[in-house]
């Protein structure tokens, strides 16, 4: 067996659905103690588009990760959990992901154990990247301020696919998913963006994060269990 992550997107419709959502950022927790193979997981909700702080109450998502695929995939089949969320959901994702590399901390510990080799994957795999951080109470104004500016190359880069801003708690537990259409394509944006690497110089220069994490997934496959 080896470890595998998911990422559950969740779109809502209507106002009763969305304060549900809402109110399972808080209560979906008991829900999670009952979850069989999980080592971790995140309940999270997301910004509005172009990394904006502020909320958008029709999008969140969950962040699993998993003793084995089989241990997923019997949540998303059988757990009452999954039923529920199903039952509210307009759209629901849920993307399949295998480590390739994380470097930092998550809550004091790196959840995800690497299971797969860059080097021997198919050269148009598709990637998903994660980023999560902490911001210091002191640089919470300064780091918003800055985030249109650092963000802005990203909505144009080269073979990205998807992205959207989540977090646990708003302004101050923040995080990123990106989906890109191969490897390339991302290191491009990564290492050749002028702009995003002045991005990264300002963040060792300010140093804004209390805690960080960067980690890269080969998406195994996307399953759509709700919706188009």
């Amino acid at each position: 067996m080896s470890q595998i992550t998911t990422l559950t997107v969740l779109n809502y419709k209507g106002f009763s659905n969305k304060f549900w959502a809402l109110s399972m950022m808080q209560f979906g927790h008991n829900y999670m103690k009952s979850v069989k193979g999980l080592s971790f997981y995140k309940l999270m909700g997301s910004g509005k588009d172009h990394f904006n702080p502020f909320p958008d109450w029709s999008v969140y998502s969950v962040l699993q990760v998993w003793e084995s695929e089989d241990a997923a995939q019997t949540f998303f089949e059988t757990h009452k959990l999954s039923k529920v969320y199903q039952s509210h959901a307009d759209k629901m994702q849920v993307y399949y992901l295998e480590s390739i590399q994380a470097r930092g901390l998550w809550n004091a510990k790196n959840p995800f154990e690497s299971t797969v080799n860059a080097k021997e994957m198919e050269p148009d795999s598709e990637i998903a990247v994660i980023t999560r951080a902490s911001i210091k109470t002191k640089m919470l104004l300064k780091f918003w301020k800055y985030v249109p500016e650092s963000q802005k190359p990203l909505e144009n880069a080269k073979g990205l696919i998807y992205t959207k801003g989540f977090g646990e708690l708003p302004f101050v537990e923040m995080a990123t998913f990106s989906v890109w259409k191969d490897l390339e394509s991302l290191q491009a944006y990564a290492y050749q963006s002028r702009e995003h690497i002045k991005a990264i110089q300002k963040t060792r220069e300010l140093d804004w994060y209390s805690e960080e994490l960067f980690s890269r997934f080969r998406i195994q496959k996307k399953v759509t269990l709700k919706g188009h």
